[in-house]
Order: C-alpha cells, then structure tokens, then sequence
C-alpha cells in the first residue's frame, strides 16, 4: 500500500534518503485538528449531525447487529453491537468514596472590595470589579450514588476558580467546623456513616460509639442535627473554609485567614419531616431546583468574607487557630466583605463538566498559602491523590479542570495524555532552559517549628463543649425543639446501652436541660 500523505508528526521538515533534512512540501499534520473538529460540533442539535461508529464511520441504522440470516447467530464482527455494549460497561468511572452526589454550574467571581488586596498579594484580588470564571460543584458528603439531596448530612460546596495565576480551588462545606481535628480519625469516622461491613445497612451503635468516645466532634453532631443540616435545596446555604490558611502580601508580612461565602437567597431550611418527605418524592430535589432557577435567570449569589488574625493574635486567641472543630465566630473576629460569586451558567454535559471535576486543595496562587491545620494538610495529598485514582492521573488535562493560564513542567506521558507539552525538554535543561518567576516573597520566618518528630493525638478536653453551648443558646425554642426531635429519632436506634450511656452523658454536659430531654425522648434517665 502506498502513503500519499504522511501521518507522521514532523516539525515542519522531512528526512531524504540521504539523511539530509529538506522543507516539507505536503501538508503538515495538525495533532488537534480532529478534537477542534468534535469540539465545534458539541452545541449542534443531533437533527444536524449523521450516526457513526466511534471512529467517525458513517452507519445506517444504530439499532442494526450483523447476524447470519434474521434467524442465525451473532457475527463478532458486527461492530455497532460490539461498541455499544462495551462502552455502555465502561460509562461509570470510580464513584467518589465522599461527596458521590452533587450538583454543579459555572460563574465568575467579582472582587468588590480592597480587602483582598489589602491582606494577600494574589492577582485575583488585586482590583475591584476584577471578574474570574469559575465552576462549583455542590455535593451531599456520606450518601453513595443515588442519595436523595435533602438527605440529614453536610454539604459540600467547592470552587474552582481560574485566575491568571492558576486555578485557585475552594473545597469548603456549609458547616463552619467538621467532625475532626486529627486526619487519620476522618477514615474511622466515614466508616461509622457508611453500610456495616456485614448487613451492608446503616449501623447506629457504630454513629455513636464514635461521637461519645470522639467529643471534639461534639459541636459538628449538634450543627448536623438541627434543621441546618437538612438546607433547603444548595442555594439557600453558606460556605465556609473552616480550615485556616495564610494570606501573603508582597512584602512577605501575612495574616492567618478563614474565607465564609454568605448566601445572598438567605439560608432556608427543610424541617425533618419536609426533608423525608422530598426525599421520596423528588430525590434529585437540589440538583433540579438549582438548575431551573439559573435556566430561569434566577441566578444564585453569595457574597465572601475574610477572617483575618495576626500571629500576635493568634496565639492570645482562645481556640488554637489549627483546630477545624473551632469557629472564629464574627463577633471574635469579624468578618469583612472581600467580593461576590454567581452562578450564571448551567454546563452542557454533566458528566464532562461536573462529574468528572477534580478539586486539589494544594491549588493556590501566589499569596496564599496553606497553614499548618493538620487536616488541611492531609487533605493536600488526600484529594489530588483521589483524583488520580477515578479519573487518571492527567486530569488536569480534562478541559473543566485546565488553567488558563499555560502549563509549563516536567509532568509528562501517562494514560490518556492528550497534551504532553510537544518537544520542550522533559528535564531542567540548560539547552533550553525554562523560565523562573522570582520568589514572590521570604517565607523562612513564617512558622517556626521546636521538638522532634513525635506520634500525636489531641485529646478531648471542656473547650470542646464552648461551641456546643453556645450553639445550643443561640437557638430559638422551636429550632431546640426541631434539633431534640432529629436526635431523638436518629439517637433513638441505638441498641447498646454502654454507647447509648455515654452518648447522653455528653449531651447532658453540652446542657442539662438538652441532655435530659434527649433521655426522656429515648425512655432512659439520667443520673
């Protein structure tokens, strides 16, 4: 068979039987002239277009397989058939082991204030009225894949931002604080919420063998069972960083920094009953109720706030400014509007543009900087790494995870690499040395570290019922009747009278009164 053009990527020049190399004169191939081509045909109607296989061979019918006569067996080579079972067993990729069910749209973040200039150098920030496109995705946290929305859980709310400086990734929750402080409890806690390894159902004496032996989690239990842990819908709920991180200057003075996204809709809530209720009703109830209000031009907003702490302050502050089971309630340090966020635009694939999404916590432009929370830190491995697993490890090459802004390293080849950087050096080179910004600011006195390497715990102690007493005071009397009614229903399935003990005891030493009418709601008295 005899090539008439060459399918062989060349820079711009061929090699003669010589050796010598002369100037190509047929055409060059372009790597990416195919995908432009799938690309311009992703807004067309199914009506415009012609069935094909997957290489792009017309075919006649789809619903057609080639058989021996119409009463004779399958042949192998009936490629329509074939393709389609195959690709129909491969259409689910690894399921997230939290945060499986979600929602998502995309928008911009609009700078509307000096205070983000004023505390970090990031070019985000740097102007008032700057915008910069973004795509949520909001999630429930423990449900697996077909968990209805308003089921009791946290929610998740996290922001991919693409600034000119790279992406910039929000991972927050609508809570203000979690259920931990110390990383490796987040395994044992998740395995508490998930299907007992035996009966493969919810195991109630596991939920509260954790709680009463975990206290610190005391103040999350608290928030999750009152009616803000059944939010109306993802429009109509906070965001918070919980987690604490460093907001740099140019001049390399800092701030310690949490970021709370406040709802312009106002928060709104499903009593227990409302949320199970819908839950059988319209499971899919936050996903469709956020995609007909953005269709409608409904379009959510929320508005961001910084926290901000120097170190001086920090270290006088009565929480350890590390701890994710503490909030910086405003009134301790006040919160200062930085800009807003919309969500104007539905995408047009869910599962290019929202399932197959990857958030990496470690994603922070140059003024921002991770602090020494040791949750935040695991969770800069532990979600990259995730992502690797379910979608491969060049997900960053899926056009809803890719920066704007041109990626230039050593990270090359690997499954499903479909831009590996052309013919630039796959080292540090001198022949062709790449460019280096300047250090963009002295960070060697920004924390300083005593002691050896040591195997570390914390332990509960009476600061981790502060939060829990003042949740609890600040309720109004029907929101404290709403939130006994939840526990009580929930507290009430389990079967162990040791954990079912312990677990009032806490609550009791949250607030007697609390406590004694969460053992009356489950026939049992305190001592």
């Amino acid at each position: 068979m005899r090539l008439t053009t060459s399918i062989f990527l060349l820079p711009l020049s061929l090699v003669s039987a010589s050796g010598q190399k002369k100037r190509a004169t047929g055409p060059i191939f372009d790597m990416y002239q195919a995908t432009n081509v799938q690309d311009a045909n992703v807004h067309k109607n199914a009506s415009q277009l012609h069935f094909t296989l997957s290489g792009g061979n017309p075919y006649s019918n789809p619903y057609t397989s080639l058989r021996l006569g119409t009463m004779g067996p399958l042949l192998l080579r009936g490629v329509n058939l074939i393709e389609q079972l195959a690709y129909f067993v491969r259409e689910r990729i690894p399921e997230r082991v939290v945060h499986a069910v979600g929602a998502g749209a995309h928008g911009y973040f609009e700078v509307t204030t000096t205070t983000g200039a004023n505390y970090s150098m990031a070019d985000v920030f740097s102007e008032v009225g700057k915008q910069t496109p973004l795509t949520v995705r909001f999630s429930t946290v423990g449900g697996g894949g077909g968990s209805a929305d308003a089921g009791r859980d946290l929610r998740g709310l996290s922001f991919k931002i693409r600034t000119s400086e790279g992406i910039m990734d929000w991972t927050y929750l609508n809570s203000p604080v979690f259920w931990l402080r110390d990383p490796v409890k987040f395994i044992y806690m998740t395995h508490t919420q998930k299907p007992h390894p035996q009966t493969h159902t919810i195991n109630y004496n596991d939920y509260y063998d954790y709680t009463s032996a975990n206290n610190e989690s005391t103040y999350q239990y608290m928030w999750a069972f009152s009616d803000l842990g059944t939010p109306y819908g993802f429009r109509h709920m906070d965001a918070h960083s919980g987690h604490t991180y460093r907001a740099v200057k140019a001049d390399g003075s800092w701030h310690y920094l949490k970021v709370s996204l406040i709802s312009d809709q106002g928060i709104k809530n499903h009593t227990n009953a409302e949320a199970t209720q819908i839950s059988g009703e319209d499971p899919e109830f936050g996903s469709r109720d956020l995609f007909n209000a953005i269709e409608a031009g409904d379009y959510p907003s929320w508005t961001v706030y910084f926290q901000v702490m120097t170190p001086a302050q920090a270290e006088k502050f009565k929480y350890n400014v590390f701890d994710l089971t503490k909030e910086w309630l405003p009134a301790d340090v006040p919160l200062q509007e930085v800009g807003k966020i919309v969500l104007n635009q539905n995408p047009t694939n869910y599962f290019q543009e929202i399932e197959q999404i990857a958030f990496d916590p470690s994603h922070m432009p140059p003024g921002l900087e991770p602090s020494e929370d040791p949750v935040l830190q695991s969770r800069i491995f532990a979600y990259p790494d995730a992502a690797r697993y379910r979608l491969g490890v060049n997900h960053k090459q899926l056009p809803v995870n890719c920066p704007l802004n041109p990626v230039a390293n050593f990270l090359r080849d690997g499954a499903m690499s479909f831009n590996n950087q052309g013919y630039r050096p796959n080292f540090v080179s001198t022949q062709d040395p790449i460019q280096l910004i300047p250090r963009p600011y002295n960070d060697d006195n920004h924390t300083i570290w005593t002691g050896g390497a040591v195997q570390y715990v914390s332990t509960p102690s009476e600061i981790d019922f502060d939060l829990p007493r003042i949740f609890w005071r600040n309720l109004s009397p029907s929101d404290q009747d709403n939130m006994v009614s939840n526990i009580v229903g929930h507290f009430g399935k389990v079967t162990d009278m040791t954990i079912k003990k312990r677990q009032l005891q806490v609550f009791a030493h949250v607030n007697a009164t609390f406590g004694q009418r969460i053992a009356a709601g489950v026939n049992m008295t305190l001592p």
